[in-house]
């Protein structure tokens, strides 16, 4: 499929085929995997993969180090404005470096888990990271996964895709990816991840739902080799159709 494109697209002053790449937006819930499908997805497209959640966590991690709560909306508004966030792709992971620090080894610990949506929520914070999200996919090719991509990121991503499974799943897929060090509980996890929708769906800017024009996608019962290939498969899809209409 893609040689066809190549044979016959036209280019642009890069050398790009100007229509055989899209931008992809993978939104859902707190342990959907949407992280890992959807670096996969890119690698299998050759895009770029941009882990929006990383990003929240970077800052929520810098804040808790900082002693800056989330109640000090002002203050964190300040220090986001003048921070430097870059995204640094590596093979199996995306580096988070702020104001030129890699803080990537610490934003996954249940600390940062536990305060994430709290900072995101703040409108300065997501203001910030979504005019850079949106300079990231200027240029097509971009898979980016979060909780309001589609609705409010990149409204006008070719393909979006809403990821979800249920409570239960999610605990456990989460549970799995802890290390022996961060004693939770299962049960914990599932609170946590309850507790975590609620304030995603509940909050004033962005909420998380799902995009009227969004494909739904229940991974519950599905691996992860399954997810990847159910979006890679809607992607083409897409690229094809709009082919054809050439």
């Amino acid at each position: 499929m893609k040689e066809c494109l190549r044979r016959n697209a036209p280019l642009d002053r890069q050398g790009t085929h100007t229509y055989d790449k899209i931008n992809v937006a993978i939104d859902g819930p707190a342990g959907a995997g949407k992280s890992t499908v959807a670096r996969l997805v890119a690698q299998k497209l050759s895009y770029i993969y941009v882990d929006t959640g990383a990003m929240y966590r970077a800052i929520t991690w810098y804040m808790i180090r900082e002693g800056i709560a989330p109640e000090d909306q002002d203050i964190v508004d300040q220090w986001v404005r003048d921070m430097v966030i870059e995204l640094i792709p590596e093979k199996d992971v995306q580096k988070v470096l702020i104001n030129g620090e890699d803080v990537t080894p610490h934003i996954r610990s249940q600390k940062v888990s536990g305060l994430v949506s709290q900072y995101s929520k703040i409108e300065g914070v997501r203001s910030r990271l979504s005019h850079l999200q949106r300079q990231m996919a200027l240029r097509k090719g971009v898979v980016m996964d979060g909780r309001d991509i589609g609705t409010t990121v990149l409204p006008d991503a070719e393909v979006k895709i809403f990821m979800t499974a249920s409570v239960e799943e999610r605990a456990l897929r989460r549970f799995n990816e802890l290390s022996d060090a961060e004693q939770v509980t299962l049960q914990q996890l599932e609170q946590d991840i309850a507790r975590r929708d609620r304030l995603d769906e509940g909050r004033e800017i962005s909420p998380l739902r799902r995009a009227e024009d969004a494909i739904l996608l229940d991974t519950t019962l599905m691996d992860i080799n399954q997810v990847v290939e159910a979006i890679v498969s809607q992607c083409r899809s897409h690229v094809d159709g709009e082919r054809n209409h050439l």
